[in-house]
């Protein structure tokens, strides 16, 4: 790069539009009458298993009954929406793998909790669970995959999950990426 040699006018010009000029004697930066930003609200802390819906009522978290042969998603919020394709698509590969066939409600919450925590504290960042399709259920629409599908969407530690590929399960199962510890 070239030096430019600029003329007495051009220079003249110059101080006397700058102006009085003195060294910065250190270098932060004092802001002045600015309000601070509001700090981001943290998710609200759930304790295992007692804070999570046993059932999925009626227009729980406006969420109505799906079937079967329906796949289940869900992102938190903050959380990039291509996560779900990522997950969808093999880009986090489980981790570890649990299966609750044959469990009843009770049984597979406290088994659905204990499995999320020890995952997260070993630090695994996506997991797979089996859950079945429903289809020897009583109603119409199946039981444990209704309830997975709450349960996971107040768990504090599921950032995102998605209906497994059909080789991994399909709508019987789900892959779910977990916060990090």
């Amino acid at each position: 790069m070239t030096k430019k040699i600029l003329s007495a006018e051009d220079r003249d010009l110059f101080r006397e539009t700058v102006g009085d000029v003195r060294s910065v004697k250190n270098d932060k930066a004092y802001t002045y009458g600015q309000n601070k930003p509001k700090p981001f609200p943290r998710r609200p802390m759930a304790g295992p298993e007692e804070n999570l819906a046993l059932t999925l009522g009626e227009g729980a978290y406006g969420l109505s009954p799906v079937g079967a042969e329906d796949e289940i998603s869900y992102v938190a919020q903050g959380i990039p929406k291509d996560s779900l394709v990522k997950l969808r698509q093999g880009y986090f590969v489980p981790e570890a793998e649990m299966d609750l066939h044959g469990l009843g409600s009770n049984d597979a919450k406290r088994e659905l909790v204990r499995f999320l925590r020890d995952c997260v504290r070993s630090g695994y960042r996506c997991v797979h669970i089996v859950h079945g399709k429903g289809y020897r259920s009583e109603d119409q629409y199946p039981m444990l995959k209704n309830n997975i599908n709450l349960w996971l969407r107040q768990h504090r530690d599921v950032q995102a999950f998605i209906s497994a590929a059909p080789k991994d399960g399909g709508a019987g199962a789900v892959y779910i990426l977990l916060c990090l510890p």
